[in-house]
């Protein structure tokens, strides 16, 4: 395992690789309720919005025309149109939403609801509760397959991977993992769904046919104490290749990779880093630092830090909008 600290270099814009292609990145600023958005060519916040209290997960839909903000603090799933910055409703989300997926057809928001410990299922356009399935105390990440036929509920204090089958809207199987369980993704082939744990500083890869551990993912950084190391929010990159892991205050993300699950490289970002996104094409990632209340842009060839950006502060979530 190569073992690379990549340092935060504040380049003006003129002396930055290529530019990505146009786009736009939202953070979620947790103390301030707004959502910073950044150019994804210009490396520059070009609007502030308003959000309710304390807004953690963020996601569009397929086609970017509306955005959904988990509003943690106003108990609220506000949607907004992306274009006007106008808060255009609120769904009902349950206590206390989290962390949320909207299935692939745009149909169906599944809200991780942490005071509850239930899973909300929530129909988008009748706006109305459809669903309410009991999970592991505290649940946080969320994730649904890309035929949308499972959606995975992880619970933090459980320390369980719960299963549910969108068909029937009932929890099929619960799994084991480490320590207070973040966030989980499935990779785009569905073969794959893999789970961060926080506290147990590991990454749990499951075999979806068999929902069997296939491999554990563990880091280690030289000056950097083992409690230091919480894996939290990770993306893959689109050719199923590389994982990109963001390990909270160790203030590096992994660059681990898909095949061998080995840990390739580590890059220096912000203090505490939550969670991830990429640039529309795919050549930048953006990490939220929560403590020191920036974003890190990250060139994905050359695994190097190029800039840090100013949000507001706490930023958490982050999603990209083409």
């Amino acid at each position: 395992m190569r073992r690379l600290h990549s340092f935060l270099i504040a380049l003006p814009i003129g002396a930055l690789p290529l530019a990505a292609t146009a786009g736009e990145i939202w953070v979620t600023n947790e103390k301030d309720a707004t959502i910073s958005v950044i150019d994804t060519a210009t490396l520059e916040v070009v609007r502030t919005i308003a959000t309710g209290e304390r807004p953690r997960g963020i996601t569009f839909n397929s086609d970017h025309s509306r955005v959904y903000i988990c509003a943690s603090d106003s108990d609220a799933v506000e949607v907004m149109d992306p274009a006007s910055g106008e808060i255009l409703h609120e769904l009902p989300s349950g206590e206390d939403p989290e962390q949320f997926v909207l299935a692939p057809d745009d149909k169906h928001l599944w809200i991780a609801n942490e005071d509850d410990a239930v899973t909300t299922v929530v129909d988008v356009d009748a706006r109305e509760v459809v669903a309410q399935i009991n999970v592991g105390i505290e649940p946080e990440g969320m994730a649904v397959s890309a035929d949308g036929k499972l959606v995975v509920t992880t619970s933090e204090t459980t320390n369980m991977a719960h299963w549910i089958d969108t068909a029937t809207m009932k929890i099929v199987a619960n799994t084991l993992v480490d320590s207070r369980p973040r966030h989980a993704e499935f990779t785009s082939d569905g073969k794959e769904l893999w789970v961060s744990s926080e506290i147990g500083g590991t990454v749990t890869v499951f075999d979806v046919a068999t929902r069997s551990e296939k491999a554990k993912i563990r880091f280690a950084l030289t000056g950097v104490r083992d409690d230091l190391i919480q894996p939290v929010g990770f993306e893959f990159t689109p050719d199923g290749t590389t994982a990109f892991i963001a390990l909270g205050p160790a203030n590096h993300v992994a660059v681990v990779d898909m095949k061998t699950f080995e840990v390739e490289t580590y890059i220096l970002v912000g203090r505490r880093v939550w969670h991830l996104a990429f640039s529309p094409d795919h050549s930048q990632l953006f990490t939220t630092n929560g403590i020191s209340g920036d974003v890190t842009v990250v060139d994905v060839a050359s695994r190097e830090a190029l800039k840090s950006i100013k949000v507001g502060r706490f930023p958490w979530g982050a999603a990209t909008r083409p």
